[in-house]
């Protein structure tokens, strides 16, 4: 089955899913860092997820990927979907992608053609999960929040999760939660601390741990803290070459300062 409109196709791989109940819509976008498409590529993976779509647009970049077992695909974006029936009835889409649109334009369209396509399945909840670049390394990255709704943000701190107040997040992190809410959806994203500069394993295997906790799920995450001791060891290389070049001791990580700026972007 395929659709087509604003350059955007869809191909399902089945035309009707059995049992899909009110599911929970988590997109994780490659982004800075790639934090948040990391931790929704796990989830996929741990709860072996089953395939619904590919989404391809004529906005993505025009080449094909090359996949680990040797094949190659125009790039895309994908929906999986899991429901576990059995001790905690839980329903969820996972969108994960290879690009973002390139052009203002094809994002809003893009995000119109995903609330569509999840919309047959009367989603409760949209979560987008995005990158809060400090510019520095992190040691222990904060989890920063914004949502729809009031009485979301008012969960936050419960949760261990910093609610924003002021700034923007852009990308399709924020106008898929921005749609969502015009369409009467409850949404909410979550940013992960990350320094931009490389891909950031630890700052995703800290927002899934947040996410999990919100949705309540629990997953193995050997495979993530695997990746994400990588990216300690990564950040302690680069650190020690910044420090031979300057001649300077590096202390290590620096905290982010605790108040958000309002005149901050935060990038999706």
């Amino acid at each position: 089955m395929v659709s087509l409109r604003h350059g955007i196709n869809v191909v399902f791989s089945q035309d009707k899913v059995q049992g899909l109940h009110e599911p929970v819509l988590i997109c994780g976008f490659p982004g800075s860092g790639f934090v948040g498409k990391l931790a929704v590529d796990h989830l996929i993976q741990e709860l072996n997820a089953k395939h619904l779509a590919d989404i391809y647009s004529t906005s993505f970049p025009p080449q094909i990927l090359i996949r680990p077992d040797g094949t190659s695909d125009l790039i895309k974006n994908s929906i999986y979907y899991f429901e576990d029936t059995e001790s905690n009835p839980t329903s969820l889409l996972l969108l994960t992608g290879d690009s973002q649109p390139a052009s203002p334009d094809s994002e809003y369209h893009l995000a119109e053609e995903i609330l569509d396509l999840v919309a047959k399945f009367n989603p409760r909840q949209i979560f987008t999960l995005a990158a809060y670049i400090t510019g520095v390394f992190i040691d222990k990255p904060r989890i920063f929040g914004t949502a729809t709704h009031t009485d979301i943000v008012k969960t936050f701190q419960e949760k261990g999760v910093l609610a924003m107040d002021g700034g923007s997040i852009t990308g399709m992190n924020g106008i898929l939660i921005g749609i969502a809410k015009m369409r009467g959806l409850k949404g909410i994203c979550l940013l992960a601390e990350t320094s931009g500069y490389v891909v950031d394993a630890k700052s995703s295997k800290s927002l899934l741990e947040t996410l999990l906790s919100i949705i309540d799920i629990k997953i193995d995450m050997t495979n993530l803290e695997k990746r994400a001791k990588d990216t300690e060891a990564l950040i302690q290389t680069i650190e020690q070459q910044i420090a031979g070049r300057t001649g300077r001791v590096v202390g290590g990580t620096q905290p982010a300062s605790q108040n958000s700026s309002s005149n901050t972007g935060y990038i999706s």
